[in-house]
């Protein structure tokens, strides 16, 4: 792997390893991803910290996809922050950049001034893995609980994929000379993933022994998130520590090992070909009143605000 003391660490993440206790990780730092996802559109501060929140943690599960697929995320409340959207594109190869965008529909009469996980109501947290052409999304979600969508994250984990995961997500707005205000995001990502008894030698029949087994991976467990949460908003935000050198400082007993980081950047799909097809299914009555006065067929990308304007005669069911 590159130098870490060499490394620019905005926008990369890193994969890693605990293998004492059987465990992987990731650490992602998202400084102007996150500054050009919210540059798209005026979100209020509160809405600016939920997809702040959001976009990190699409992150850290989106390194963990396979080559071409598509990860999205979705929190849908009946809240003043109705719905957050994320979609994570993986690259090509490990070593090329994958691409984020991320959105939020929101009542901007009911935000108030309380915290921004407050914005939300009562909903679910939702995944989506697309693995391309000619196979089925797999789709999954569990109710909106916790303090924090990372929270949400956590137990959407506990339920559908009954996989032991730990979130912890630092945000906020800096104030940086000749830059001005901008938006900084971090986070880290633990997930237990425990060997068999089996697979250590050990007799999978004998219940001493399975106990035995059962009690020492939760102590693994146990060990490893309370040494997660001595993390500290400035270590994990950076500048000055690096993730390899963060790895060590949290997890230097549990022989750690880290891999080679991954860039991403913001980036949209959104196209005209994509817009006329989305318009395919209509027919001649429906495209005449999306028509404006000006006699264009218009659409918006939610993700980055382009605007398309289409001749209704070339869109729809009878497009010539």
């Amino acid at each position: 792997m590159e130098n870490a003391t060499h490394v620019n660490w905005d926008e990369k993440i890193l994969p890693f390893e605990l293998r004492v206790s059987d465990s992987r990780g990731r650490i992602v730092r998202l400084d102007q991803t996150v500054n050009d996802i919210l540059a798209q559109h005026n979100y209020p501060k509160q809405v600016e910290s939920l997809i702040s929140e959001m976009v990190v943690i699409t992150a850290l599960l989106g390194s963990m996809i396979e080559p071409r697929w598509k990860l999205s995320l979705q929190v849908q409340t009946d809240g003043p922050v109705r719905m957050i959207a994320t979609d994570y594109f993986a690259p090509s190869d490990t070593d090329k950049t994958a691409s984020i965008r991320a959105y939020a529909s929101y009542d901007a009469t009911r935000i108030t001034d309380g915290k921004p996980f407050d914005q939300l109501g009562k909903g679910y947290f939702a995944v989506l893995v697309d693995q391309g052409q000619g196979t089925k999304p797999y789709q999954a979600l569990s109710p909106l609980e916790g303090s924090s969508i990372a929270e949400a994250a956590e137990a959407y984990f506990a339920a559908s994929e009954q996989i032991a995961t730990k979130l912890v997500v630092e945000h906020g707005e800096t104030y940086m000379k000749d830059v001005g205000t901008q938006w900084r995001a971090a986070g880290m990502l633990l997930q237990h993933l425990p060997k068999s008894l089996k697979s250590e030698g050990g007799n999978p029949d004998s219940e001493k022994e399975l106990r035995e087994h059962a009690l020492r991976k939760d102590e693994d467990w146990n060990r490893v998130n309370i040494l997660l949460k001595t993390v500290e908003s400035l270590e994990l935000l950076g500048p000055y520590v690096s993730p390899p050198e963060l790895v060590w400082r949290l997890f230097n007993e549990e022989e750690p090992a880290v891999y080679d980081a991954r860039t991403v950047k913001f980036g949209c799909t959104c196209s005209e070909e994509r817009v006329r097809q989305s318009l395919s299914i209509y027919g001649v009555k429906d495209i005449e009143k999306m028509t404006t006065e000006d006699g264009k067929v218009t659409a918006d990308c939610q993700f980055c605000s382009r605007h398309f304007e289409l001749d209704p005669a070339t869109v729809g069911l009878e497009a010539k």
